[in-house]
């Protein structure tokens, strides 16, 4: 039986903007049973617990290797081939979603330039259960964050709550929905414009 296709995720984003902490909790919310996300997803038997995060899906009974990739990754992410790019930012630190506009977003081009016309660019908010404990003025509230997935052209807009759980499902199988969809096609990518929100 011939390996299911591989789908690499790129993660990139400050330094304890939660990353890891999505993928751990994305990776619980997979191998307990009563958490999968939905009927058609899957976790299959095989899933590595080391970074890169490596498991097989079902996704509408189709068989994907996702492997999720992040800036702390042993691996040099610029070595990669993804499929999509979530670029992450700490909701209750403004610091980390000016990093985005001026750091993170302007390596997809310069790390892969084949790529980035095409290339599905999400932008994702971590730790949304610190929004409401957090100085007012240093929290991103959505619509400015929509704003700059806008000016960033991503595909989409999304955040989540790792700790709490809240959009946690929601935010994966959308990620899950469009890194499967560009497998094989073109995408989005920052210069395709559309953005959408969660």
């Amino acid at each position: 039986m011939a390996d299911p296709p591989e789908v690499n995720i790129l993660l990139l984003g400050d330094a304890e903007c939660g990353k890891s902490t999505f993928l751990s909790f994305v990776l619980f919310l997979l191998i307990i049973p009563p958490f999968y996300p939905s009927p058609s997803l899957a976790l299959c038997s095989n899933h590595i617990l080391t970074t890169p995060f490596i498991f097989d899906i079902n996704l509408k009974s189709t068989p994907y290797r996702f492997q999720l990739y992040d800036t702390a990754s042993p691996e040099s992410w610029t070595l990669l081939t993804p499929h999509v790019v979530i670029l992450c930012y700490d909701i209750s630190s403004r610091l980390s979603l000016i990093n985005v506009q001026r750091l993170w977003s302007r390596e997809i081009p310069r790390t892969f330039p084949s790529l980035a016309d095409s290339l599905p660019v999400l932008l994702l908010g971590l730790k949304r259960d610190l929004r409401s404990e957090q100085d007012p003025n240093g929290i991103i509230y959505p619509q400015e964050a929509y704003q700059v997935a806008q000016e960033l052209r991503c595909d989409k807009y999304m955040e989540c709550s790792a700790v709490s759980g809240e959009l946690l499902r929601e935010v994966w199988e959308d990620v899950c929905r469009t890194a499967v969809g560009s497998v094989g096609k073109e995408g989005g990518g920052l210069s395709e414009g559309g953005c959408g929100v969660m």
